[in-house]
C-alpha cells in the first residue's frame, strides 16, 4: 500500500494529462441522465459527472467507477448543500466561466476560478483530482482544494479545512462533524451546529504545540499535520494490512457518527461487490468520545448511542419515542406524546404517565437537578410530578436521583446506570391508560363520620381529630407516593453484576480442579457456568478483617468499567470468609508466556499490545467514574483475547489486599522488576506508579525477554532497563531487536517506544509523563522529546 501511495505522489503532471483519455477539452458538457453524463480517468478508476440516486434525482459528484454498484463519492460540490439536481440538469465547462451546473435558467454551483486565466482544458487523473487548467498547463481549480468528507492518497487540507461529515449514503446534506485544520495550527475533529457552523468543542485533537500545523497531508506514511518547521504531527499511522499494496484503494472519510476512518478495498473486478474495510478509526469509541454540554451528541437528541461488534454504532429510540425523520437513524427522535407543561401550573398527573425503566443507558449532560437521601420510588415519582422532567437516573449506592431535561442528549449505553423514562399512558407503547382515581365505598362512609363528628363536637375535639386526621394523610402520602423505603444495605452490585454461591463456584471449577495462575491476588482457576460460558475464577486468599463493605465497593468500580482493553468482570462470591471475583476466560493466556515463548511473536503484532496496555491504562487512569491505580502492571497481569488483544486484569483489586501482601515480602504493592521507585519511600502514590511500570513491560515487549533475567551470557544485559539504557546513549538500538527483521526495518518506531519507555522510567514521579501522554506519544501524534537519565544521581524525597 505504502508503494501505490509513492507511485501516485511521483507521477509527473505532464504524463497525467498527456493521456489523452483522461483530457477533457473546452467547451464541452455532461447532462444528468443522459449517455454523456460523466468523464472518467485514465484506469477508469474514477468518473466525474452525474451519477443516479433515483429515478429523478442525481448528484455531482467523483466516484470509484469500478465500485458503482457501491456507490462511493469521494467530491461533490459543497456550496450546493449535498442536495440533488433533477434530470436534465446540466454541468458546463467552458474557458471563462469554469464549471457552471444549472437546472435550466438556474445556476445551482459555479467552481470560480483561482486566476483571470481562461480554463484551456480539464483533466480527470487516477489520484481521484479534477484539475482545470490554463494554456500554461497552470492549475486554475481542482476538487482537492475543496474536500467534502473524503481525503485520497496525495491529497493535502490546507488550513481552515475542513471535512464535512454527511448525513447518509444517500443524503449529501452535511452533518453536525467536521475534521479541520484551525488557524492555531492545531488539527481537530469538532461537533458544530447546524446551519451556523457554530463550533461546540472538539472531541479529538492533536493537541497545543509550539509548532503550528500549516497542512493536512494523506500519503505513504500515513495522516498527519505538517508543521511549519516541516515535522510530521501523526493523527493515523497504520500498519500495511495487504501483501501486495497495488490492488488497493484507500481513502480517509468522516463518517456519519463523527468517526475519522482510515479505509480501504481491494481493486480486484471479483471484489466489487464487497464492502470497504476499516484498518483504522479515531476516536474508538465515538459514543463516549463526542460529548459535552452543547449539542446532541452522536445520535442526536433524545436517542441512544452504542457500539456494535464491527465497531459501527447503532443509534436507537427510547420506548414511547420514534425518528423524527424515519430516513435519517443518526438525526435524533422525538416523543410520541406531549412532553412539558401546559397550563397545569407545573403539575403532571400520575394518571396519565409512567414511568419506563431502561437498563444500562444514560444521558450524562442532560441533568438540572439532584436529589439526594432518596429512594427509587420517590425518583420516579419526582420525575413524574415535575413537568419539566424528562426521565430520571438513580444511584441506590449515594441514593441520589438525577433529574434530566427535555430534550435529553449525548445518551449512550453504559455498563450500569438505569434510566427512568417518562411515558405517557396513549404513547406508541400500546399501554391502555390508567383509571382515574376514585374514593372507595369505604372511604366516603369514613368522610361521611369525619364529618358528622366535626359539625357536632367541641372545638376542643374538632382540634385533636383535625390534627389526627392531617397526621394520618400524611402517612398515606408518604406510603402512596414516595413508596417505600429501600434498605441501607442494597448495594448495585447486586443488580449489575452476577452474584454466585460458593457452590456454584465449586461445580463450575469442578472443585477449583484446574489452575490457571498464581498472583499477588491469589489463584486463579478455570471455570463454566452454562450463563456465562467459560469463566476465571479468582480466589482471593488474605484480605482485610473488615472487608465486606470495601470488597462491595471495590467489585462495584470494577464492575463499571468497560473497555476493549480491560478483561470484564462477570461476577463475585461474598460468602462469610470467602471472597471470589469472576471474570471472562480468555483463551490466549498471558502477554508473558507470548512475549517469552518461541517463536517470537512478530513486531506488527507487539506494537499493537503495547498500543492496547496504554489505552487500557487511560481509561484506567482519566476515563472511569472512579480513577483506578493498578499498582501491579506486568506481563501476567495483561492477557490476550482470540484476536490477540491486550486486556489488562487485575485492575481495582489493590485496595482488597494486605498492605503486606506482595510478591516483594515489604510494604510495597506490586511485583520485584516492576515496582516504581516511590514504593521504596515514604513519598506518596500515584497515576505514576502505574506509568513506571509500563515502562518496564514496553522495554520487554520491544526485545522480548524478562526485565530481570540473570541466565544471560553477558552481565551488563541481567537487568533490562540498564542495558537498553546504555545501547541508547551509545546509538545501538539494533542490539535490542537483534535477528528481529519486522523490528530492524522499522528502526525509527524502535526508537521512539525506546524513548518513550525511558520517559516512563525516570526517578522523579512528576517528570515521568501521563499515560495520556505516553499513548500520544507511542502513536506518533505528539512528538518525543530527548529524554534525561532515568537514574540522576540526586533523588526526590
Amino acid at each position: 500500500m505504502a508503494i501505490l501511495f509513492l507511485l501516485l505522489l511521483q507521477l509527473p503532471l505532464s504524463v497525467v494529462v498527456a493521456q489523452t483519455n483522461g483530457k477533457i477539452n473546452v467547451p464541452t458538457s455532461l447532462t444528468a441522465g443522459s449517455k454523456n453524463n460523466l468523464w472518467l480517468s485514465p484506469s477508469k478508476d474514477f468518473a466525474f459527472g452525474f451519477h443516479q440516486l433515483d429515478d429523478d434525482a442525481f448528484i455531482l459528484a467523483i466516484w470509484y467507477y469500478k465500485l458503482s454498484r457501491q456507490f462511493t463519492p469521494v467530491w461533490y460540490p459543497n456550496a450546493n448543500k449535498g442536495k440533488p439536481v433533477p434530470r436534465n440538469s446540466k454541468l458546463e465547462l467552458t474557458p471563462d466561466s469554469a464549471l457552471v451546473l444549472k437546472n435550466g435558467a438556474e445556476t445551482l454551483w459555479n467552481s470560480g476560478k483561482t486566476s483571470s486565466a481562461d480554463v484551456n482544458y480539464a483533466v480527470m487523473n487516477d489520484t481521484g483530482n479534477f484539475m482545470l487548467l490554463d494554456i500554461f498547463s497552470r492549475h486554475i481549480w481542482e476538487s482537492f482544494n475543496y474536500p467534502t468528507d473524503t481525503l485520497l492518497p496525495s491529497q493535502i487540507m490546507k488550513l481552515g479545512g475542513p471535512l464535512s461529515a454527511r448525513t447518509s449514503d444517500t443524503d449529501f446534506a452535511p452533518r453536525r462533524f467536521q475534521f479541520r485544520l484551525d488557524l492555531d495550527g492545531i488539527a481537530r475533529l469538532i461537533s458544530i451546529n447546524l446551519p451556523g457552523n457554530f463550533s461546540y468543542y472538539d472531541y479529538s485533537s492533536t493537541g497545543d504545540t509550539s509548532d503550528p500545523g500549516d497542512e493536512v497531508v494523506f500519503d505513504s506514511s500515513g495522516l498527519y499535520v505538517l508543521t511549519r518547521n516541516e515535522s510530521k504531527i501523526f493523527i493515523m499511522k497504520p500498519e500495511v494490512p495487504v501483501s501486495n499494496p497495488l490492488d488497493y484503494y484507500m481513502r480517509v472519510s468522516l463518517n456519519f457518527d463523527g468517526a475519522l476512518t482510515l479505509n480501504s478495498h481491494s481493486k480486484d473486478p471479483s471484489a466489487a461487490n464487497e464492502t470497504w474495510t476499516t484498518i483504522t478509526s479515531i476516536p474508538e469509541d465515538v459514543c463516549w468520545s463526542i460529548k459535552g454540554e452543547m449539542g446532541s451528541g452522536v445520535c442526536g437528541f433524545n436517542s441512544i448511542c452504542s457500539i456494535q461488534s464491527d465497531g459501527r454504532t447503532n443509534c436507537i429510540c427510547p420506548d414511547g419515542y420514534s425518528l423524527v425523520n424515519p430516513a435519517d437513524a443518526y438525526g435524533g427522535c422525538r416523543p410520541n406524546f406531549l412532553l412539558g407543561c401546559d397550563n397545569s401550573f407545573g403539575h403532571i398527573y400520575q394518571e396519565n404517565h409512567f414511568m419506563q425503566e431502561k437498563l444500562n443507558v444514560n444521558f450524562a449532560f442532560s441533568d438540572y437537578e439532584v436529589l439526594s437521601s432518596i429512594n427509587r420510588e420517590s425518583c420516579k415519582t419526582a420525575c413524574l410530578h415535575d413537568c419539566l422532567c424528562a426521565a430520571v437516573v438513580f444511584d441506590p449506592d449515594n441514593k441520589r436521583c438525577w433529574k434530566k431535561r427535555s430534550p435529553l442528549s449525548n445518551g449512550r449505553v453504559e455498563l450500569y446506570p438505569t434510566t427512568y423514562f417518562k411515558i405517557a399512558s396513549n404513547s406508541s407503547l400500546d399501554i391502555p391508560p390508567l383509571p382515574p382515581k376514585v374514593p372507595a365505598k369505604g372511604q366516603n362512609i369514613l368522610m361521611i363520620v369525619v364529618l358528622s363528628v366535626l359539625l357536632g363536637s367541641s372545638v376542643l375535639v374538632n382540634f385533636v381529630f383535625v390534627g389526627a386526621t392531617c397526621m394520618g394523610f400524611f402517612m398515606f402520602l408518604k406510603r402512596n407516593l414516595l413508596g417505600p423505603e429501600i434498605s441501607q444495605n442494597e448495594s448495585s452490585i447486586e443488580n449489575r453484576l452476577q452474584q454466585f454461591t460458593y457452590k456454584e463456584l465449586i461445580e463450575a471449577t469442578n472443585g477449583f480442579k484446574e489452575e490457571l495462575g498464581r498472583g499477588s491476588c491469589g489463584i486463579v482457576y478455570k471455570g463454566e457456568t452454562r450463563l456465562t460460558g467459560l469463566i476465571a475464577v479468582k480466589m482471593l486468599d488474605r484480605v482485610f478483617e473488615d472487608i465486606d463493605r470495601e470488597f462491595k465497593a471495590e467489585v462495584n468500580i470494577i464492575g463499571q468499567t468497560h473497555h476493549k482493553n480491560l478483561v470484564r468482570l462477570v461476577g463475585y462470591c461474598d460468602e462469610k470468609q470467602r471472597r471470589l471475583v469472576v471474570y471472562e476466560f480468555l483463551r490466549n493466556d498471558t502477554l508473558a508466556r507470548f512475549l517469552y515463548g518461541n517463536p517470537k511473536p512478530g513486531w506488527n503484532q507487539r506494537i499493537q499490545i503495547a498500543f492496547g496496555i496504554a489505552r487500557g491504562l487511560v481509561y484506567l487512569h482519566e476515563e472511569c467514574s472512579t480513577q483506578i491505580i493498578h499498582c501491579d502492571i506486568k506481563p501476567q497481569n495483561i492477557l490476550l483475547d482470540d484476536y490477540c488483544n491486550a486486556r489488562i486484569s487485575d485492575f481495582g483489586l489493590s485496595k482488597l489486599l494486605l498492605i503486606n501482601q506482595s510478591h516483594t515480602k515489604t510494604n510495597i504493592r506490586g511485583t520485584k522488576g516492576y515496582v516504581a521507585p516511590e514504593w521504596f519511600r515514604s513519598a506518596p502514590v500515584s497515576v505514576k506508579v502505574d506509568v513506571y511500570s509500563f515502562g518496564v513491560v514496553l522495554l520487554e515487549i520491544i526485545c522480548c525477554r524478562r526485565n530481570v533475567d540473570m541466565e544471560v551470557d553477558e552481565e551488563e544485559k541481567s537487568i533490562l532497563t540498564d542495558w537498553v539504557y546504555d545501547c541508547y546513549l551509545e546509538g545501538k538500538l539494533d542490539y535490542l531487536v537483534e535477528n528481529d527483521k519486522e523490528a530492524l526495518d522499522d528502526i525509527e518506531m524502535v526508537e521512539r517506544f525506546v524513548m518513550v519507555a525511558i520517559w516512563c522510567l525516570q526517578e522523579n514521579p512528576h517528570v515521568r509523563p501521563t499515560m495520556k501522554q505516553v499513548m500520544l506519544m507511542l502513536e506518533g501524534i505528539l512528538q518525543v522529546s530527548l529524554p534525561p537519565s532515568p537514574c540522576p544521581f540526586s533523588s526526590i524525597n
